[in-house]
């Protein structure tokens, strides 16, 4: 009996250890992100099947909203217990965790995966700090769109997509004498700022927009470009629902979707929303960017890897930096986001038309960088405020807004 009894706890010793040492080869991630709507939930999830798929133990921490999933892990990043992985848009917002020593450099994985020879110059630029690579891109968006239901469009008589913002204002006042909601307006200060951005690209065109952002121009070609950019924005007031305030961006293209509202301006990544609900591109919907664009304004998504002492959890950085950039995860990421993939080398046969005219824009490098890619994030915050008190003040002109645009910057 004694004998039996030692070879029990012997066993049970030996089986005990034998499940820490086989925990730590496992690698393991938690991931947190805002993907939280149908279409971003189901993107996310091509990325996470593939990663078990590899033997890694995925853990999902994904929290509505962009706001509020970079205030919870920044919190966890205080509390010294951040996750392995974060979705964190590409450029200087990831600087000061970068130079303040809180990310690990993934260089060694890109330089095996050949990165910069398969992304877009102007995109492996904003991965890389100080000479190394920190993120693993997942996918590019373009924010100058207008999504827009068929069936609205059908009922007021619109067989063509209006090509100037004359045109497009004609078609919101036909939309709304049908008794059709014509804008499906998403009340967030970053929806707007989007919105701002996309107007002012067909204002001012691709470098007048640089020059504005990057070298922060304060000339009368400037001045008046956001003048008239202000004017447009201000018009749209008109044509937006009471319930808008604080709307959610996925509830606005749900309005779409069910055709109780004409357009939505959003980036791509609303697509998804209209593939979750089993719609069709071309029969259901359509998109156009915003009239007069001569280009995109564009944002990239990525992960980065907060420092992180425990091995399973390094390995699992590993591991979702590779799957992130695999060139099929990249192609099957974008059907579900509405994104583009952001390799070079990948089968586009499937993405549909828009995705593909996003390519194309991408290739003839007629598009812009959303302001969180180029601006400081206390920038970036004060536009997106700047533009929300803008739209909430119709009493106030557009030279005024343009003089506290220009504040921004001093």
């Amino acid at each position: 009996m004694k004998n039996t009894m030692k070879l029990l706890v012997v066993g049970a010793a030996l089986a005990a250890a034998s499940v820490p040492a086989h925990a730590e080869d496992k690698a393991k991630a938690e991931v947190m992100t805002s993907w939280t709507s149908g279409g971003e939930a189901a993107a996310l999830d091509v990325i996470k099947q593939e990663f078990e798929k590899r033997g890694g133990v995925w853990k999902d921490s994904s929290i509505a909203g962009f706001g509020a999933a970079d205030a919870a892990f920044q919190n966890r990043l205080v509390a010294g217990d951040p996750p392995a992985a974060k979705q964190a848009v590409i450029g200087l917002a990831n600087a000061d965790f970068v130079s303040q020593g809180l990310l690990n450099p993934i260089d060694d994985i890109a330089k095996a995966g050949k990165w910069a020879e398969v992304l877009p110059k102007s995109i492996h630029d904003l991965i890389a700090f100080n000479g190394q690579t920190y993120l693993s891109p997942t996918g590019a968006h373009g924010e100058s769109w207008v999504f827009y239901s068929k069936d609205a469009f059908a009922k007021i008589g619109l067989s063509e997509e209006p090509k100037s913002w004359d045109e497009f204002f004609v078609a919101l006042d036909k939309l709304k004498a049908a008794g059709i909601q014509p804008v499906a307006w998403g009340g967030q200060s970053w929806q707007e700022s989007k919105v701002f951005n996309m107007i002012l690209l067909t204002q001012v065109g691709i470098d007048g927009f640089l020059k504005i952002y990057v070298d922060k121009d304060k000339g009368d070609a400037s001045v008046e470009g956001v003048k008239k950019t202000l004017d447009i924005l201000g018009k749209l007031r008109a044509y937006v629902d009471e319930g808008a305030p604080g709307r959610n961006w996925n509830d606005a293209t749900a309005i779409v979707i069910t055709g109780k509202a004409g357009v939505q301006f959003m980036g791509d990544w609303a697509k998804g929303e209209f593939v979750a609900a089993g719609k069709q591109l071309g029969k259901d919907y359509g998109c156009m960017l915003a009239p007069q664009s001569p280009g995109m304004v564009y944002v990239a998504d990525s992960f980065s890897f907060p420092k992180i002492a425990d091995a399973a959890s390094q390995k699992g950085q590993v591991l979702l930096a590779e799957v992130a950039m695999d060139p099929i995860v990249q192609v099957a990421f974008s059907l579900k986001k509405g994104s583009v993939p952001m390799r070079t080398d990948v089968d586009k046969s499937k993405l549909d038309t828009c995705a593909q005219k996003g390519l194309e824009l991408m290739g003839a490098g007629k598009i812009v960088p959303d302001q969180a890619l180029i601006l400081s994030p206390q920038q970036a915050g004060a536009l997106n405020d700047f533009v929300d008190e803008f739209w909430s003040n119709p009493s106030e002109d557009s030279a005024a807004g343009a003089r506290k645009f220009f504040a921004i910057f001093e």
